[in-house]
C-alpha cells in the first residue's frame, strides 16, 4: 500500500473532470489484497458465498479470495489458461479457456458443459471475455492472443477470423455478431442493453467501440468509435447502473496504470491509479458498490459511490 492510498481522500483517486466526484467516497482508500500472480484477468463476484474468482492466465489457474477472511486459495488449477469470467442469469460460472479455445460453463455440481468451441466446424482462437444478457444469450470475443504463444496458451494456427459471437440461450446456436473488431477484448453492456461495448485491442490507437442492439436483441448496428484510448490499453471493463465505463488501463506509467472511468458519451472523468496496468475488473460486494481490479501481478478493490450493472 503507498502512503497515498493511506490518506483520506486517497491521492490515486484522480478527478478528471467535476463529474467523478458524484462517484468516489472521500474517506474510501485503494486496497492491496493480493500480489503473487504472472497476469490477473476476468475477476467475477459471488455474492452468494462472499468470495471473488479470477485468472492468473501463464500460472495456468483461478485463484479465490473470500472476503470474510482474505484468504486466497486456489479454485481451479489446471484452469486451460482460463481468461475472461461471469455469471450466467442462474447464478454458473462461464469462462473462457484459451488452452481448450472454448468457453464453459461450471455446473452447480462441479461438472463443465461446453457452450462454444466451433464454428462452421472450425475451431475457435482463444476466447477471451464474456458477458450474459438478460435473456440468457451468452455474448464473447475470441481474438488470437491465447495461440500466439506459449504464455498465456499454447502456439497454434487460426482457423477463423477475430469476432465478436454470441450463443442463444435457448438453442445454444453460436452466430457472429461482430467481424470487423481488430482484436475484439473487453465487452459490456449499457445498463438497458440497448448498446454493446467492444474494445478493439489491435488498432493503433486502442479503440473502446459502440454497436447498438437491434431490436431483435440477436444483431448489431451502429458501429461507432466511442473512445480513442490514444497511448492507453483498455483492456477489459464494466459498466455502473448510470452508464458510465470503468476500464481496466495502462502502459507502464504512472500515468496511465489503473483503471480510466468514461461517461457513455465517452468523456474521461476519472482515474484510479495503481503501480501496476489493470487488465479487468468487476463490481461486487453486498452492495455492488466494491470496485475489484485484476491488475498484473495483484488484485486490488475500492469502494465507490455508484454500483455495478447487474450481471456485470
Amino acid at each position: 500500500m503507498t502512503d497515498a492510498s493511506r490518506r483520506y481522500p486517497d491521492l490515486s483517486v484522480r478527478i478528471l473532470d467535476p463529474r467523478f466526484n458524484a462517484l468516489r467516497l472521500p474517506l474510501a482508500s485503494v486496497e492491496c489484497l493480493y500480489q503473487g500472480t504472472r497476469w490477473s484477468e476476468g475477476p467475477v463476484w459471488f455474492g452468494d458465498g462472499r468470495y471473488l474468482l479470477w485468472s492468473d492466465i501463464p500460472n495456468n489457474r483461478m485463484l479465490r479470495w473470500d472476503e470474510e477472511s482474505g484468504a486466497v486459495t486456489p479454485f481451479r488449477r489446471p484452469s486451460n489458461n482460463a481468461n475472461g469470467n461471469t455469471r450466467d442469469r442462474e447464478g454458473r460460472l462461464v469462462t473462457c479457456e484459451h488452452l481448450t479455445r472454448r468457453v464453459t460453463r461450471t455446473e452447480y455440481d462441479g461438472s463443465i458443459t461446453v457452450l462454444a468451441d466451433r464454428y462452421l466446424g472450425k475451431r475457435l482462437n482463444s476466447p477471451n471475455d464474456v458477458v450474459v444478457k438478460s435473456d440468457g444469450s451468452i455474448w464473447f470475443s475470441d481474438p488470437t492472443f491465447g495461440i500466439e504463444g506459449y504464455y498465456e496458451g499454447e502456439k497454434q494456427e487460426s482457423e477463423l477470423s477475430a469476432c465478436v459471437y454470441r450463443v442463444d440461450g435457448q438453442t445454444g446456436e453460436v452466430s457472429v455478431v461482430a467481424d470487423t473488431v481488430l482484436g475484439p477484448n473487453g465487452l459490456a453492456f449499457s445498463p438497458d442493453e440497448s448498446v454493446l461495448y467492444i474494445v478493439e485491442s489491435r488498432g493503433t490507437p486502442r479503440k473502446i467501440r459502440a454497436f447498438d442492439v437491434a431490436g431483435d436483441g440477436r444483431t448489431l448496428t451502429g458501429d461507432r468509435v466511442l473512445i480513442d484510448a490514444g497511448q492507453g490499453t483498455p483492456d477489459g471493463f464494466r459498466v455502473d447502473i448510470h452508464g458510465n465505463l470503468w476500464c481496466g488501463w495502462g502502459m507502464g506509467t504512472d500515468e496511465l496504470d489503473g483503471v480510466r472511468v468514461f461517461t457513455a458519451q465517452g468523456e474521461a472523468i476519472g482515474h484510479i491509479a495503481l503501480p501496476e496496468r489493470c487488465a479487468n475488473l468487476c463490481f461486487g460486494g453486498r452492495h455492488r458498490n466494491r470496485l475489484f481490479m485484476a491488475a498484473s501481478h495483484g488484485l486490488y478493490s475500492l469502494y465507490v459511490n455508484t454500483q455495478g450493472v447487474k450481471g456485470g
